[in-house]
Parts: C-alpha cells; sequence; structure tokens
C-alpha cells in the first residue's frame, strides 16, 4: 500500500533494531467491526529501508497476527525511489518488500489470514501491487491487493507556488526544480481497506 501517517502504536519498539537476536512482539488494537468489537493482533517488520530481514518469520509464524506492517519510507527514501522511476518507470517501489519479505512466506501469509499493511509501494504503488500480484501468481493463490493512491502532487505542480511552513505561519516558494512532492495521507484511507475502525492501544 501507499504510504500514510500510522499510529505509533502501529510500530514494534523493537522494529528499527538491527539485531538478530531481539525479537519482535506483536501489538494489540482494540478494533470495532459492523457487528461487533474484536481485538486484534499488530506486529510491525520493519520501521526503515534496509531494516533486519528476521523479523517476517518471527512474527507470521509466532505472533498469531491479524495484520502484519511494514514501514520504510523516509524522506531521503522518497528521493532515492523518485531518482530509480526516473531511470525505470517500473520501479519507484522497495523491492525488497516483494521479493525478501513477502514472496518466501506468501504461502504462510495466506493460510494464516494475515493482513499485510506497507507503505512500500513508495512513489509508483500501482507497480508494487503488480510485483505482489506476480508473486501471489506463482504461489498458484488468490489474494487481493489494494492500493491507496493520492500522495503524488505532481500533477498539481502548476498551481502550486509556495507552500506553509510546518510549525509556523510563514510561507516559501517552491524550488524551481522539483522532482517530486508526496503529501501525508493519514490513516483514515487505510479505514476503507482494512475494513476496521480501530482504537489503537499504545
Amino acid at each position: 500500500m501507499q504510504r500514510g501517517a500510522l499510529p505509533s502504536s502501529w510500530r514494534s519498539p523493537t522494529s528499527s533494531s538491527s539485531s538478530k537476536k531481539q525479537q519482535h512482539e506483536p501489538r494489540l488494537a482494540f478494533c470495532t467491526s459492523s457487528t461487533a468489537r474484536v481485538m486484534v493482533r499488530i506486529g510491525c517488520a520493519s520501521g526503515f529501508w534496509g531494516d533486519t530481514a528476521t523479523a517476517v518469520p518471527q512474527l507470521v509464524y509466532g505472533g498469531r497476527l491479524d495484520f502484519l506492517v511494514f514501514d520504510y519510507l523516509s524522506e531521503i527514501t522518497m528521493s532515492l525511489l523518485t531518482a530509480t522511476k526516473a531511470k525505470a518507470p517500473n520501479l519507484g517501489y522497495t523491492p525488497d518488500f516483494v521479493q525478501a519479505a513477502l514472496a518466501p512466506f506468501i504461502n504462510d501469509i495466506h493460510r494464516k489470514g494475515i493482513r499485510v499493511v506497507s507503505n512500500a509501494g513508495g512513489v509508483n504503488p500501482l507497480s508494487c501491487a503488480d510485483a505482489i500480484q506476480e508473486v501471489i501468481r506463482k504461489a498458484g493463490l488468490e489474494m487481493k491487493v489494494a492500493v491507496v493512491t493520492g500522495d503524488d502532487l505532481m500533477p498539481d505542480r502548476s498551481s502550486l507556488s509556495e507552500v506553509k511552513m510546518a510549525g509556523s505561519d510563514n510561507r516559501r516558494p517552491l524550488p524551481e526544480m522539483l522532482h517530486s512532492m508526496n503529501a501525508y495521507l493519514g490513516y483514515e484511507r487505510l479505514h476503507r481497506e482494512t475494513e476496521l475502525k480501530c482504537i489503537w492501544k499504545v
């Protein structure tokens, strides 16, 4: 999925550790569906692009998860992915999410009914979804892949001459050379995809 501003409770306190001995523990969240209030288990397997890959099997096989979350993006990561997409238009997402995090465990993720939420799509979420669908196809499975878009503001570049600076009322003009411009969408976009409204327990 494309990136959004996830609540802090989605992020495991050990998710950004590089220690292979560190165990990743899932978080709990109380959620309401259209019929009942339920408790779900959420595990975060990545806190940044390049984080340890050991969290995925720990959480898939030991976490008894409902949701497996991957957070890859930062401003510098978006810049790197933009440069990658400029060279290869079908790229611009984090390929290790598809090949290293999902592909080896896709059968068990499907069997356990785990929902995966990620911002690995970077600046090309549709191509990321295509790559995931190819992994699913090769595994002989049927799974839904949802994509959240709308954060790319480059199509509106001509109508945006300046921006308000965070934490102040000052406004500054946009730079003449601008390669990417993305907005934080917020968590609400994910509600429609996960079909749950959650009260997060930190």
